[in-house]
């Protein structure tokens, strides 16, 4: 019995990434990762609720900090909205600022202990709770595909059902009737590898973070000698991982815009 619980490396990383799931009925293929879905609604509402505070506190006078805080970052978003979309930008400019405020709240969950944080889940997730969603592909593939179908909407809507069918078929090799096949193909490829593309970046290089900082925590497990090590490691690495989590949740919201954006144009 005593060797069925042994902690070892592999079921203590095994343990903080299992997730917590739920099946969609009696034998069905679907499964919900619990974990995800409700850390990402919870920073999703706190996001809301953080600029409905801001909104309801704002002054015409001279802005508090918060608000400054506020204004520098939505003026940030939109000029980078801006230098891309050269449209209307009312739709464009929220959309990213929201994306990127999700993602980075989503990101940054990777910086509690993972240790702590598992103790606290444990009385209601015994067998394991992500707590970073990025971390989940499911959420990142979530995420890109809804700014996928916002790209495909856009572009239905901007150039019209038959002009945007008319561009899948002749760019852009032109409109020969023989150059429709290759050109469909071509088109597809497109379409497919960017939400692809758009979710694995993000999935990637949280998970990549979230396995790093696990590897540390085992590290300073393993005793004096261990803890010597992983500590100035995981101070360094937290550092820079900062930098990563503001980096990746930037890049995703830049290419919502560049997506939504591409949309908009003619070939």
């Amino acid at each position: 019995m005593a060797a069925e619980h042994e902690l070892t490396p592999s079921s203590y990383i095994g343990h903080h990434l299992a997730f917590l799931q739920h099946p969609v009925g009696e034998g069905s293929f679907w499964t919900l990762n619990v974990d995800s879905l409700v850390t990402s609604a919870l920073l999703g509402v706190f996001s809301l609720g953080f600029l409905w505070w801001v909104v309801r506190g704002a002054t015409s006078g001279v802005p508090n900090k918060r608000q400054a805080f506020v204004e520098i970052l939505c003026e940030f978003v939109d000029n980078q909205a801006k230098d891309i979309f050269h449209g209307d930008r009312r739709f464009i400019a929220p959309v990213a600022l929201t994306v990127g405020l999700w993602a980075l709240l989503m990101n940054a969950m990777d910086f509690l202990p993972a240790d702590i944080m598992a103790w606290i889940t444990h009385f209601f997730a015994p067998h394991g709770f992500r707590i970073v969603p990025t971390a989940d592909v499911n959420t990142t593939f979530a995420l890109a595909l809804s700014v996928w179908l916002l790209m495909i909407y856009f572009s239905i809507a901007v150039k019209g059902l038959g002009g945007w069918i008319h561009e899948l078929f002749c760019t852009p090799f032109g409109a020969n009737v023989l150059l429709w096949l290759p050109n469909l193909l071509f088109n597809l490829v497109e379409y497919i590898s960017k939400p692809l593309s758009h979710s694995l970046r993000l999935f990637g290089n949280m998970y990549a973070g979230e396995i790093i900082f696990l590897l540390l925590w085992m590290m300073a497990g393993a005793g004096l000698a261990g803890t010597l090590f992983a500590v100035p490691l995981g101070l360094i690495w937290a550092i820079f991982h900062v930098l990563i989590v503001a980096l990746q949740a930037y890049i995703f919201m830049m290419l919502t815009v560049v997506y939504i954006s591409m949309a908009h144009e003619s070939h």
